[in-house]
C-alpha cells in the first residue's frame, strides 16, 4: 500500500474536516434557501466532503485489518489468513485508485452535472440505431453510479433509433467523468436492417457540456434569440401533440440551436432550453479562447473534438477499442451495458499526463 502511505498530499483529511465544518456552518444559516441554487451547491459540496471522509475512514480501517491479518498469518503460518489479508489489501488498493482518480477531477467544471448530446452520423438507419444504443449505454453507466438521467430533447429516426438526443446527467462530477466520452464513436456489426445480413459501419457523435449555474455569467441578449414553438412529437401521450409546447432557441450571432420538448409546459421547455444554450455558449466561448491562445503561442496542436475516439466491433469478433489510450475490452456487450469505467479511467489519466507534460 505504497500509494496509501504516499497519499497524504492528495488526501488532506484535516483540510476536508475544516471544509466540512465551514459547509455545516453555511448549511445552518436561516437564510440558506433564499437562494435555492446556492443552497443546493452547499448541500452537494457537503455530501461530497462527507463521502470523502467516510472513504478515508474506511480505507484506514481496511489497511489496519489487513495488517492484523498479516501478523496473524505470520505467527500461525496460516495460508488462508494470508490470502484474506491479500484480498483486503487488493480491495483497498482499488478503492484508493478510484479516490486518486476523483482527485484528478479538479477542472473548473468537473464537479458539475453534464449535458450530453448524441447525434447520428454516417450510416443511415444503422447510425440512428447506434445513437440510441449509445444513449442506453450511458444511461446504464449513470444508473450504476447513482446518477440521474433526464431527457431534454429526442428526435426519432425515420425507421428506428434516434437522430439525436440531449439529456442531463445529474450527480457529483458527472461532467468530470463524461467529458472523457466526447468524440465520434464507430460501430461495426451485421446490420439488422440489411436483408442480406451484410456488415455495416455506423457513426455517432457525443458532445458533453458542463451544466452552468447562475454563479457564472453568460450574457445572452434576448434580441439575439429567435424563439420558435411547435408541437412535440414522440413519447409523451396524446397531450404532448395537442399544444405548441416544444421550444426551439436559435442564438443568431453564434448560430447555436437548441430545442426541448420533454416537458408539457412551454415555459418549462424554454427554461430547459435556456439552460442548454447557456452551457453551449459558455463552451463555445471557452473553445474560441483556447484556439486564440494556441494561435498566439504557436501551438499547432489541433483543438479537435470530432475525431474518432473509440470503435465497437460486434462482427466478426467482439471487442471495443479506445484509439486514444489503446485500452481494449473483448466483451463488447458488457461495454454496451454500461461497463465504461476502464475507458473513462484510462482517458482521464491519459489527459492528465498530457496536460502535465505540456506544462
Amino acid at each position: 500500500m505504497d500509494a496509501w502511505a504516499s497519499s497524504g498530499g492528495g488526501f488532506d483529511e484535516a483540510g476536508l474536516r475544516d471544509q466540512l465544518a465551514a459547509l455545516d456552518e453555511a448549511a445552518a444559516k436561516p437564510d440558506l434557501w433564499d437562494d435555492r441554487e446556492a443552497a443546493e451547491r452547499v448541500l452537494r459540496d457537503k455530501r461530497k466532503v462527507e463521502r470523502e471522509l467516510t472513504f478515508l475512514d474506511g480505507l484506514g480501517e481496511s489497511v489496519s485489518d489487513a495488517e492484523v491479518l498479516l501478523e496473524l498469518a505470520a505467527e500461525e503460518s496460516d495460508a488462508s489468513t494470508l490470502g484474506e489479508a491479500g484480498e483486503k489489501l487488493d480491495d483497498a488498493e482499488r478503492e484508493l485508485e478510484d479516490a486518486e482518480l476523483r482527485q484528478m477531477l479538479g477542472g473548473e467544471h468537473d464537479a458539475s452535472n453534464a449535458i450530453v448530446s448524441i447525434n447520428a452520423g454516417a450510416g443511415g438507419t444503422d447510425a440512428a440505431d447506434w445513437a440510441e444504443m449509445l444513449f442506453r449505454m450511458y444511461s446504464r453507466w449513470a444508473e450504476e453510479h447513482d446518477y440521474k438521467v433526464e431527457i431534454l430533447d429526442a428526435q426519432e429516426g425515420d425507421e428506428a433509433g434516434l437522430r439525436g438526443v440531449t439529456a442531463t446527467i445529474t450527480g457529483d462530477s458527472a461532467f468530470g467523468y463524461m467529458k472523457a466520452e466526447e468524440g465520434v464513436h464507430r460501430l461495426v456489426r451485421i446490420s439488422p436492417f440489411d436483408s442480406q445480413s451484410r456488415r455495416h459501419t455506423a457513426f455517432a457523435s457525443v458532445t458533453v457540456y458542463p451544466e452552468i449555474d447562475d454563479s457564472i455569467d453568460v450574457d445572452i441578449d434576448e434580441n439575439d434569440l429567435r424563439i420558435d414553438t411547435y408541437r412535440a412529437g414522440g413519447a409523451g401521450g396524446q397531450h404532448v401533440n395537442k399544444t405548441d409546447s416544444a421550444v426551439r432557441l436559435t442564438h443568431v450571432p453564434s448560430g447555436i440551436v437548441v430545442q426541448c420538448q420533454n416537458e408539457r409546459s412551454q415555459h418549462k421547455n424554454k427554461a430547459s432550453a435556456m439552460k442548454v444554450l447557456r452551457a453551449r455558449l459558455y463552451e463555445h466561448m471557452r473553445r474560441e479562447q483556447e484556439a486564440k491562445m494556441a494561435e498566439l503561442s504557436g501551438d499547432k496542436k489541433a483543438i479537435d473534438f470530432g475525431s474518432q475516439i473509440r470503435s465497437y466491433t460486434l462482427h466478426p469478433t467482439q471487442r471495443v477499442k479506445d484509439h486514444r489510450t489503446g485500452v481494449e475490452i473483448g466483451n463488447a456487450h458488457a461495454v454496451l451495458d454500461g461497463r465504461l469505467d476502464p475507458f473513462i479511467r484510462a482517458t482521464l489519466l491519459f489527459q492528465s499526463g498530457s496536460a502535465g507534460s505540456s506544462e
